[in-house]
């Protein structure tokens, strides 16, 4: 067989074992039997072990896996991946349901499908052909995994022939079919080896594996339902799940009640108890049910929060609850020096992992519980995740038992705790001194979303606070490669990643150095509104409580803390070190030039579909001039900004509440 006569081959090869892939793993309809299929994917593994050179990038050879992967790469999503809001009640869902009704214009579908209880996955094409897959990671970021998800062979490599974008991604969930879960755990017994907890965390730890041929062995199974593009899709959730099936997706089956379109609460709570009665008849765990818009523009036009979509909400079932007995109390100090008791239980298996310890959230919920050592409690995973004590079995309790005394000394600096008022829980007033407040702090300092410093994370900080060459973040700029190659585990190359890190740390913008800095009650989206008012840390500093509290969005709590915050002379020194080290702590001229004041104390409510910009084009123009934007029309709107398709029901508010209505020429005019 010559080069030309090898590359057809080889082409047409690839092109029928993925048609029998689809039709045997995404349409469980299979056209050949197992011996058949073994025989063309020998054949294909012979020539391309004779022509190397001719080997496809995504051969279907590549689902028995082979890759060693070291170190997967962390890659930046292009769409945010946010997790959803929850929920557990039908009076939750209405309410949510009202918030929409408020800001979308028109009758609202929804579209309901199952909540899989896996790894979340998104997969980006290129010209029709597999190019990356990413986790979810911390929602801005994750790992690079493809050569693993390559090997789950309901996953295409090659699209099929269909109108899909040239560049989009596809995110789903990757989960571990119960079957194969089980009998990797009988294999794992008879081994002698410890079996897994559950189906989730394998699956996740399965993926993370540095050989692909294993990850191909344990048979993870995917379903794919969200499609993300810069280039035109369809005009709703909906049909693009659909349009997906035909071009080769394994999507959730119409047929078997997985997805379904409904336009009332009615629909969806008995979607929702139809499949809170039959998810343990899946061959796969679902954790409850996801309901979202269905429309794109009304999706649009209700855009997100900070952290979730406000066009989707998860309904999760109930969780599972167990017994066990209460053995003793701890009490943890966090960051802020909030103190959380917790609770020591007799071990027991919960949703498949075995819970030792449960949250306690404060004194209220203990005296609220009556909780005494010895009693025997009910414990859930609130939300699957975290384990929680709910109850006390009264039947079980003995006579012997004395109610729990709540601690009033830190447990860890032994100072005097303190409780607020109108506040739940007690704190440690010593955050200059109180080992884990400290720690903490430093750990929230080089966290991903503050300074995200590479080379440095939780266990590194504790060693060096432990050997005395940090007490605080400004010390990690002082540290040099002598301070830390005598330490134990650290190697040149690791010293060279920390010091490097710290380096690059200094581009970091102002308003993550701000929130790095751990203010109370300043987290992300405050510290991105004050640095913008302010532009410097010496302005914000200055500050006093009536100035910040003019301040969109900073109410009173917030300027208290950030006056007290810069009040105290232990937090001025720090600042002014980390100044001295190099970091950004003002906004460049250049960048604060950018914008104006043109719109200073106006609110613009945004609706329809524009020529010259985008919706977010839009809200960003409108923030870099000073102005304010809101979901929905109120007498305090200054403006409604109204594109092609504005709604009738917000064309109709606004006129009866004679708010002007501008168009996207009007808007370019007032800031020119």
């Amino acid at each position: 067989m010559n080069v030309n006569q090898a590359k057809d081959r080889i082409e047409e090869l690839s092109m029928e074992l993925e048609g029998h892939n689809h039709q045997y793993y995404v349409l469980s309809q299979p056209t050949i039997s197992d011996f058949e299929f073994d025989q063309l994917l020998k054949e294909l593994e012979r020539l391309e072990e004779e022509f190397p050179l001719l080997a496809l990038p995504n051969s279907p050879t590549k689902r028995v896996g082979g890759d060693i992967t070291k170190k997967f790469a962390s890659v930046v999503h292009d769409f945010p991946m946010l997790s959803l809001s929850n929920t557990y009640s039908k009076e939750e869902i209405i309410e949510w349901e009202n918030r929409l009704k408020k800001i979308a214009d028109g009758e609202i579908e929804f579209v309901c499908e199952l909540k899989y209880d896996g790894v979340a996955i998104g997969i980006r094409y290129v010209d029709g052909v597999f190019n990356r897959a990413v986790t979810r990671g911390d929602g801005t970021r994750g790992e690079e995994v493809g050569a693993n998800v390559k090997t789950i062979k309901s996953i295409p490599l090659q699209l099929r022939e269909g109108d899909y974008p040239n560049d989009f991604e596809i995110r789903g969930e990757i989960f571990f079919p119960l079957q194969r879960f089980d009998a990797l755990n009988e294999q794992r017994e008879k081994d002698d080896e410890p079996k897994f907890a559950n189906p989730r965390n394998t699956a996740s730890g399965t993926l993370k594996m540095q050989d692909s041929s294993v990850v191909a062995s344990r048979g993870l199974d995917c379903y794919l339902y969200g499609l993300y593009s810069k280039e035109t899709l369809k005009d709703s959730h909906w049909g693009s799940i659909q349009a997906a099936g035909d071009w080769g997706f394994k999507i959730p089956d119409t047929n078997a009640r997985m997805v379904e379109k409904m336009k009332d609460i009615e629909d969806i709570m008995d979607f929702i108890e139809y499949w809170d009665e039959h998810r343990h008849n899946l061959p796969f765990e679902i954790d409850g049910v996801v309901i979202k818009v269905n429309d794109y523009r009304q999706q649009d036009e209700l855009g997100f929060t900070a952290k979730s979509p406000r066009w989707a909400i998860a309904y999760k079932f109930k969780s599972e609850e167990v017994t066990t007995v209460l053995e003793s109390v701890t009490y943890q100090v966090g960051r802020t020096g909030a103190v959380t008791p917790v609770a020591n239980l007799t071990p027991v298996l919960l949703a498949g992992t075995v819970v030792k310890r449960a949250s306690l959230h404060n004194s209220d919920q203990i005296a609220e519980l009556d909780l005494r050592i010895g009693d025997t409690v009910y414990v859930e995973k609130g939300g699957e995740i975290i384990p929680k004590v709910t109850a006390v079995d009264m039947s079980k309790r003995g006579l012997q038992v004395q109610p729990l005394e709540y601690i009033s000394h830190c447990p860890e600096c032994d100072t005097l705790l303190i409780r607020n008022e109108g506040e739940a829980k007690h704190y440690c007033p010593n955050d200059a001194s109180c080992p884990p407040q400290i720690k903490g702090k430093m750990e929230h300092f080089i966290s991903r979303k503050a300074m995200d410093i590479d080379g440095l994370g939780t266990e590194t900080i504790d060693q060096l606070f432990e050997s005395g060459l940090i007490k605080n973040s400004a010390d990690l700029y002082h540290l040099t490669r002598s301070d830390l190659l005598p330490l134990e585990r650290m190697a040149e190359k690791s010293v060279e990643n920390m010091l490097a890190g710290l380096e690059a740390s200094k581009e970091v913008p102002f308003e993550r150095v701000l929130f790095s800095l751990g203010i109370r009650y300043v987290g992300e989206t405050v510290a991105k509104t004050l640095a913008r008012q302010y532009g410097s840390i010496e302005a914000l500093r200055i500050a006093s409580e009536e100035d910040l509290v003019e301040v969109d969005e900073i109410g009173e709590r917030i300027a208290e803390s950030v006056v007290e915050f810069f009040s105290r002379e232990d937090n001025s020194k720090i600042v002014q070190s980390l100044m001295s080290s190099g970091l950004r702590f003002d906004i460049p001229e250049e960048e604060r030039n950018q914008g104006t004041d043109i719109l200073k104390g106006q609110a613009f409510v945004i609706s329809g579909v524009f020529e010259r910009h985008s919706r977010d084009e839009l809200k960003s123009l409108i923030e870099q001039n000073g102005g304010k934007n809101t979901s929905s029309i109120s007498s305090k709107t200054s403006y409604v900004l109204a594109g092609e398709g504005m709604g009738p029901s917000k064309k109709e508010k606004a006129e009866k509440l004679k708010v002007p209505i501008i168009s996207e020429s009007d808007f370019e005019a007032m800031l020119a």
